[in-house]
């Protein structure tokens, strides 16, 4: 067939008046040039930018080449993985250690955004929010019993969060921690495993995984921390993380590069905020020890993760447990080893990004479980 006859082109007459018509041409001249667009293949950026990682490590505050290559390798991956416009890997599954040895991925459940969602059906209740845990500022004239019916959850709930007494008055400005659903905080320990702690304190093993977005198979580490949904203390409660063991002022060095800005003190959960209003910023290994778990998702729901979004927790020599949160991207898996000072992360926690959790900007969420926070 001549494609360029009259009789080809004739099938076709009157077809430049069908909108259905022009609204493919028109999406056809605007999508095709995205596309193909010079740059969206950021594979050979990024193994050079990995390589330079692998160098400065090995010298970290050594050679001034060493540190050129850091910086390189920052602004490589804080382009590629925080620039949507060139973020054409898919996303990062979550990485879960099995055994003493190996890695296995567990896909988030989720691959598109709950926002974009309820912005399309207008005022629908974004359920991966109720995920989080949240710090609550009493106002002028509430009590613990009103506080607990504005959040849909029982009054008990509120007074074991926060080590309270029915009989204890509160005052404006007091910071209360409030539950996503009506039940009790737990701090993991060694040896805990989802069904001993769902049979200890009254629970359902399905609803702990689901409210704590555990993987199908329930993996738990040593300081999660976990809500159990309707639970119930059996004797002599304990409602917060030991922090009976001794660390000297120098065990841990500050997460960010100098001047070690705080932005926020000490709040939920044993943790302090820091920032220098970046992200992509470097995020350091507080101190040496080996890496418990990655958290990484792709939603954009305040609730990721319990609000915290991606997050690396570390165990150290000690028994103490670090955790940073708001990350955008890791450069550790589970079972690394790592040094005090070594970059383990990017910076992330930018609203409406992946895994930025419920945060308000850029900034390293450090916790400390198992110890007094040296920074609060």
């Amino acid at each position: 067939m001549n494609w360029f006859s009259k009789p080809f082109f004739s099938n076709f007459k009157g077809s430049q008046r069908d909108p259905f018509m022009r609204l493919a041409l028109l999406l056809t001249i605007l999508i095709v040039p995205v596309a193909f667009k010079p740059g969206m293949m950021p594979k050979p950026i990024i193994e050079k930018g990995l390589f330079c990682l692998e160098i400065a490590s090995k010298a970290l505050g050594g050679t001034d080449q060493s540190k050129v290559c850091l910086e390189k390798q920052q602004k490589t991956l804080s382009e590629v993985f925080l620039d949507p416009l060139k973020r054409a890997l898919p996303e990062s599954p979550e990485l879960i250690l099995v055994g003493e040895g190996s890695i296995r991925a567990s896909s988030p459940p989720t691959t598109f955004s709950y926002q974009v969602l309820g912005a399309l059906v207008g005022g629908l209740e974004i359920e991966e929010d109720k995920k989080a845990i949240i710090e609550y500022i009493v106002e002028d004239g509430e009590t613990l019993s009103s506080i607990a019916t504005r959040f849909n959850i029982s009054l008990n709930t509120v007074l074991l969060a926060n080590n309270l007494t029915k009989s204890t008055q509160i005052k404006p400005g007091v910071s209360l921690i409030i539950l996503p659903v009506t039940g009790i905080i737990y701090h993991v320990k060694s040896g805990d495993t989802i069904s001993v702690i769902a049979e200890k304190y009254k629970g359902k093993t399905d609803e702990i995984v689901a409210i704590n977005s555990l993987p199908e198979e329930g993996d738990i580490y040593t300081g999660d921390i976990l809500i159990i949904p309707n639970g119930v203390i059996p004797a002599a409660p304990v409602y917060v993380a030991s922090q009976s063991i001794p660390v000297a002022s120098s065990y841990f060095i500050c997460p960010v590069v100098s001047p070690c800005r705080k932005t926020q003190g000490l709040h939920w959960y044993n943790a302090v905020d820091f920032s220098h209003g970046q992200c992509g910023e470097l995020i350091y290994a507080a101190a040496a020890g080996t890496v418990l778990n990655v958290k990484l998702t792709n939603s954009t729901s305040r609730g990721a993760f319990g609000g915290a979004g991606n997050t690396i927790t570390i165990l150290h020599p000690n028994g103490v447990v670090t955790s940073y949160g708001h990350i955008a991207v890791s450069l550790v898996t589970p079972g690394q080893s790592v040094s005090q000072g070594q970059p383990i992360a990017l910076m992330g926690g930018k609203p409406g990004t992946a895994g930025a959790g419920l945060s308000t900007g850029c900034h390293v969420h450090f916790g400390v479980s198992g110890a007094v926070n040296p920074f609060r």
